[in-house]
């Protein structure tokens, strides 16, 4: 029996290199900060799929909400709404700090946008969680720290001050 994880691996891997050397042909490159976040998405997109996730969209954004979600995947039965964070050098604060309540709430609100597009009876049955993954380029291979369920669907509350 021929064992299909080391060839599924490489097979990724293939993807991923060649997917690199195709990276924007004949085009302006993009601002170095979009292209560092850029490459960060790319190697986040192959790592998750090593990990057993399908991809199933990129950037994915709605025209009546402002912003994008980085990834989307299925990992097993769950839907997951990845956000990507990229860095080029460790600094006090780590990548996903970045991730803040702002950003949590138009993922949110992003995440319920996507989950409109399946049937009502279904939509309610899905699985979900919010991902955020840390992708850091330090000149040798990117260095991945994942964070699953980081995040959920409430937000927490209002902080008021006593007496109001």
């Amino acid at each position: 029996m021929v064992e299909t994880a080391p060839l599924r691996r490489l097979w990724i891997d293939a993807q991923e290199w060649a997917a690199q050397r195709l990276e924007h042909p004949g085009r302006v490159a993009p601002a170095p900060h979009l292209r560092t976040g850029h490459l960060g998405e790319r190697a986040a997109l192959f790592e998750l799929r090593r990990r057993g996730y399908t991809i199933v969209a990129r950037r994915w954004t709605n025209t009546r909400i402002r912003g994008d979600i980085d990834l989307i995947a299925w990992h097993g039965d769950c839907l997951c709404f990845v956000e990507v964070k990229t860095r080029t050098a460790r600094d006090i604060l780590p990548a996903e700090a970045a991730v803040d309540d702002e950003k949590r709430r138009a993922l949110r609100r992003l995440g319920r946008a996507y989950l409109r597009a399946f049937p009502e009876k279904q939509r309610h049955t899905i699985a979900t969680r919010f991902e955020v993954v840390s992708v850091y380029l330090l000149g040798g291979a990117p260095e991945f720290q994942f964070f699953p369920n980081a995040f959920d669907w409430d937000e927490p509350e209002q902080r008021r001050p006593s007496g109001v």
